[in-house]
């Protein structure tokens, strides 16, 4: 049994950390504007500050949802660095800028700790049934240590490479996912103002090489017109805002990822911020003066 820390109890991390202690481990959590009920009527217990989670636990999680936020959590005067002693590990699950957790990796070496940096895919479904893919940066031995964790909240867990790497990763998965759902999206618009019933041409294509987990599960949200999160589209704009700005810097050029984000803004415009991001279909829709129908 491990003493784990657990930051950031929101969608994602709620069933995260009751994977964990369903897996017999002993947790002590933090989270704004409390540790929920279900958190700690399962066994955890609350703490007053992300310091007082690192000076109880001896792996910490952190699961918040950008990179200003983990910098306040580890870095802060009540943060997580102000109760680390040497040896413990600082596993971030978040998704946050790979330049940044370079540096934040660096900090938390210089005081004798370990850090992995560890973003999920697979959403709300994949953290409640533990199935998240997630994609760790980090050295190997640390991982050894920390892969029980990980195989309690998720099923496809591969290192990476170094620190950085997992975050660069989750970049790479998001600008798929984004462009993916742009072409779903196009696709069903496009047989929907054609006459046909996108329902019935989605399901043909499920049988061939266009099928996809976006065909499977968004295209459905994009017909059933279900698109609560989910994922946010704001949560995905600010991927795609790493993935933007990290393209400056490398000197690369991502046009269609620049083409998803400006229909997640037009999204944004219109009061959708908070859609799930198979939502990006009614930007199309407004372009196209058409609703994808039943």
């Amino acid at each position: 049994m491990a003493k784990v820390g657990f930051i950031g109890l929101g969608i994602m991390g709620k069933p995260m950390a009751l994977h964990l202690l369903k897996g017999g481990h002993q947790l002590f959590a933090y989270s704004l504007p409390d540790v929920p009920a279900e958190v700690t009527g399962a066994g955890a217990t609350a703490c007053a500050s992300s310091t007082e989670v690192a000076q109880k636990s001896d792996i910490i999680i952190v699961m918040v949802p950008d990179t200003p936020d983990v910098e306040k959590v580890l870095f802060a005067g009540d943060g997580v660095a102000k109760g680390l002693s040497k040896g413990k590990i600082v596993v971030d699950m978040s998704s946050i800028s790979p330049m940044a957790t370079k540096e934040f990796a660096r900090r938390v070496n210089g005081l004798g700790c370990d850090y992995l940096d560890a973003p999920v895919s697979g959403g709300e479904v994949g953290a409640k049934n533990a199935t998240l893919t997630i994609m760790v940066g980090g050295e190997q031995g640390v991982f050894d240590k920390v892969k029980p964790l990980f195989d309690l909240m998720g099923k496809n867990i591969t290192l990476v490479g170094g620190n950085g790497d997992g975050q660069t990763c989750k970049v790479a998965n998001q600008i798929i996912v984004a462009l993916n759902i742009e072409a779903v999206g196009e696709a069903l618009l496009f047989a929907s103002k054609a006459g046909a019933d996108p329902a019935k041409v989605r399901q043909a294509l499920m049988g061939g090489f266009a099928s996809s987990k976006i065909l499977e599960i968004h295209g459905e949200r994009m017909i059933k017109r279900t698109f609560d999160p989910g994922f946010r589209i704001e949560l995905h704009q600010k991927d795609l805002n790493l993935a933007l700005a990290s393209a400056r810097q490398l000197g690369l050029s991502l046009p269609n990822t620049a083409t998803a984000q400006e229909l997640f803004n037009a999204c944004a415009a219109h009061g959708g911020s908070k859609w799930d991001h198979s939502a990006m279909v009614r930007a199309l829709e407004k372009l196209a003066n058409h609703e994808v129908a039943k």
